[in-house]
């Protein structure tokens, strides 16, 4: 195993002291694999922090940036209904309308009547609400340079392609664990 050069959370061991804890515990513990997923889980974790800070900073919840997102994503016009981003966003009906009407009220997406089907309703992203995901890209873009920044273009390739394999393996085994198991909101 090698040196970990992680600092720990305020309460958390380091992963070398985690890996040492839980070989103790259970002997047939692979330290390498370990290393890697609970660098990963340590990694997304405190990702997932850093992004909620920057969408804050904007005035928006990460609840709130996964729907500007989801428009995004459909393309132009940025347009979809509640059931298909509930669906796309792993939502009750009940919890996307609840986001969708807080999203609203702020000037971030609007809800109408489809032109053509007068009982469907359809969610647009509003220029407001492009802007606000434009911003945060920009900053996700500069944290994540920074994240980067110490691997080579070859290490980033690499490191990338080991990613996504991984990725591809747990979505083969798991082809349902895109969602979530409870909403957000």
């Amino acid at each position: 195993m090698s040196e970990s050069t992680e600092e720990p959370g305020p309460s958390e061991p380091s992963l070398d002291e985690q890996i040492a804890a839980y070989q103790r515990e259970f002997r047939d513990l692979d330290p390498q694999v370990e290393q890697v997923v609970s660098a990963l889980g340590r990694l997304n974790r405190r990702m997932n922090v850093a992004y909620g800070r920057q969408v804050a900073a904007l005035g928006i919840s990460n609840a709130e940036w996964e729907v500007l997102k989801t428009l995004v994503l459909s393309g132009a016009p940025y347009r979809l209904g509640p059931g298909e981003l509930a669906k796309r966003l792993g939502l009750t009906p009940a919890a996307m309308t609840h986001r969708i009407d807080r999203m609203a009220g702020e000037g971030l997406v609007t809800r109408d009547r489809d032109e053509n089907n007068r009982v469907r309703v359809i969610v647009e992203l509003t220029d407001e609400g492009r802007a606000k995901w434009l911003e945060a890209m920009r900053m996700a873009t500069d944290f994540e340079e920074d994240l980067l920044q110490d691997l080579s273009g070859e290490e980033r390739g690499v490191l990338g392609e080991l990613l996504v394999r991984l990725l591809r393996r747990v979505e083969h085994a798991q082809p349902d664990a895109g969602g979530r198991l409870t909403d957000l909101d």
